[in-house]
């Protein structure tokens, strides 16, 4: 961590300091010669601000990065107040009260558990002619249906099936029957409030066409090393889960082109992610990330990145000189500056595919603005 200033020494044992922050009290302990600048860092992952956007308050006054705790005259118990500028934040955005009790949570989980272990509850009746249709589009469309369980009618079309979208209804179990479904192309399972057992993997893992699979917005902490086995993914949307990293088996998946995991936890991203060599567009934003892999800049394809709202200070090193193709980069709410991107090699011509970019979108804007403005601050 920058600073070092949260290990102590021998001379000066750490002392624990209460932040009182958005209706809740969060203890920190570090060494009394630590700089306001190192407490800030720690409370980064605990609170999910950025520390350019904190303001530390003891005593009546603002307290400034580069005095220590000491010259402070903050003492073991001192009590301090944290106030969070809008925007500059990292993850999912601050993290409240609210936000840190997981009642909601426990409530899906119990209506999860109840309706799993339901036997008696009857399918949805889906009529014959519906059914009949289904076999001879290949699609089946069921969002937002208020459904509970996936219907019986939906098995029995077996290998004509091609797109199942059950999104936004109530459905907590996607049973190993899903592999039946052989030659489905496109899942779309968001907004069920599914959790990470809700899934069988084993029935999933055996699509062997599907390319394009969508969880978003359900309550998933974790993917599996199974995802690997969907080879022919050329699109995985995972968005606004609860996900606090990737597979390193996603790596296997040489055909991906988009990548949206946005509004998670994520606070790493494998190194294996450099041999998906057919990404175009990979969205990371609002997750804990504070670094990147290097084997980024093996990402050839890759034409837009999004990494707004996260802690991070820089980016791998070849990502300019790479990533020939990059053209979006978004880095609102992170603490990388204009001075240090243009430092990187293949800078100046990434700017010049920006540019270009934006002179072609030109007839649908109001004006442009001819510096870099994708979130890096200029100073």
């Amino acid at each position: 961590m920058e600073g070092g200033g949260g290990e102590g020494s021998v001379d000066s044992p750490n002392l624990t300091v209460q932040v009182k922050f958005s209706g809740r009290s969060i203890p920190v302990s570090l060494s009394p010669d630590s700089t306001i600048k190192d407490l800030k860092s720690l409370l980064q992952p605990l609170t999910n601000v950025l520390p350019r956007g904190q303001k530390l308050i003891f005593k009546g006054k603002v307290l400034v990065d580069t005095i220590t705790l000491k010259s402070s005259e903050i003492t073991n118990g001192s009590k301090l107040m944290l106030m969070a500028s809008q925007g500059l934040h990292q993850g999912d955005g601050p993290i409240t009260k609210e936000a840190s009790t997981p009642s909601n949570l426990r409530r899906t989980t119990v209506d999860a558990n109840r309706t799993l272990n339901n036997k008696m509850e009857a399918p949805p009746v889906v009529d014959k002619s519906r059914s009949e249709r289904w076999k001879l589009t290949g699609v089946i469309a069921l969002s937002g249906c208020q459904l509970k369980v996936i219907p019986e009618e939906v098995w029995s079309c077996g290998s004509s099936v091609r797109v199942l979208d059950i999104s936004r209804n109530s459905i907590h179990e996607v049973p190993a029957r899903i592999g039946s479904l052989s030659s489905m192309q496109k899942l779309f399972l968001n907004s069920n409030g599914m959790l990470d057992e809700s899934i069988s993997w084993e029935g999933v893992m055996s699509l062997k066409s599907l390319t394009v699979l969508s969880l978003t917005q359900n309550c998933l902490t974790s993917l599996p090393a199974a995802l690997g086995a969907l080879v022919s993914l050329t699109q995985l949307h995972v968005a606004n889960n609860k996900l606090t990293s990737l597979p390193v088996e996603i790596g296997l998946l040489t055909h991906l082109e988009i990548l949206k995991a946005n509004n998670n936890r994520i606070s790493s991203v494998p190194s294996s992610i450099g041999n998906c060599n057919s990404l175009v567009e990979v969205d990371l934003s609002s997750n804990l990330l504070v670094e990147l892999p290097e084997t980024f800049g093996g990402l050839l394809n890759l034409k837009a990145l999004h990494l707004s709202n996260n802690g991070l200070k820089s980016l791998p090193s070849t990502v300019f000189k790479m990533c020939a193709q990059l053209s979006t980069l978004d880095l609102h709410g992170t603490e990388i500056t204009i001075d240090l991107l243009r430092q990187f090699e293949g800078w100046e011509d990434f700017d010049e595919r920006r540019r270009l970019k934006h002179q072609k979108q030109l007839d649908f804007r109001v004006g442009s603005s001819a510096g870099f403005d994708e979130g890096a601050d200029k100073n």
